[in-house]
């Protein structure tokens, strides 16, 4: 017995060192922060949350404007509208390992969250991933397209929906995201 637990921690050690290793390659190579800074919005997301499952349907495009924190990290400020009012979260992603690489502390689940700047060419989009614990046993994911416009060309559109298929999301669990009437425009 005592064998076939060691060997049942011996996989589950691997798997870890295998799922992390899988997760430092899916990095932008050289990813320069600075260039990353600044106003983005979101134009596409997939998830495997209940909660996004609920709310896909209702969720809209919101205005991000990112900047350094002092730790490092960066402050990602996001607006959005919210049963028919803006709303602001701020989210501090705090450096962990190299560059791209953050972890953010979710208040409402009380859990950390892996994200990884996964592709950028800074002038016009980025995609992040992020995994975590959502709740007692929920393991979360989601992946987020980022552009520096309100407008997604369709080649964007594209290689989102082939990296969130090839991250194991269904068709159904990818949104892109309309543009709301209110909160992401510079006056608002």
């Amino acid at each position: 017995m005592a064998i076939l637990c060691m060997l049942w921690v011996g996989l589950v050690l691997l798997g870890v060192v295998q799922t992390q290793a899988q997760g430092q390659d899916s990095v932008q190579p050289n990813f320069q922060q600075d260039k990353f800074l600044g106003r983005w919005f979101s134009v596409g997301l997939a998830s495997n949350s209940s909660w996004f499952r609920e709310k896909k349907n209702v969720l809209s495009m919101c205005k991000s404007v990112v900047t350094p924190s002092e730790d490092g990290g960066l402050n990602l400020t996001s607006t959005f509208l919210r049963k028919n009012q803006c709303e602001t979260r701020i989210m501090l992603l705090q450096p962990a390992g190299g560059p791209g690489y953050y972890n953010y502390h979710s208040p409402r689940w009380g859990s950390t969250h892996s994200v990884s700047v996964v592709e950028t060419n800074y002038k016009e989009y980025a995609l992040l991933y992020s995994e975590g614990i959502q709740g007692p046993g929920q393991d979360f994911r989601m992946a987020t397209l980022y552009s520096r416009t309100q407008t997604l060309k369709a080649e964007l559109k594209k290689k989102f929906t082939s990296f969130c298929k090839a991250q194991g999301f269904t068709e159904d669990s990818i949104v892109f995201l309309p543009q709301p009437d209110k909160c992401i425009n510079e006056q608002e």
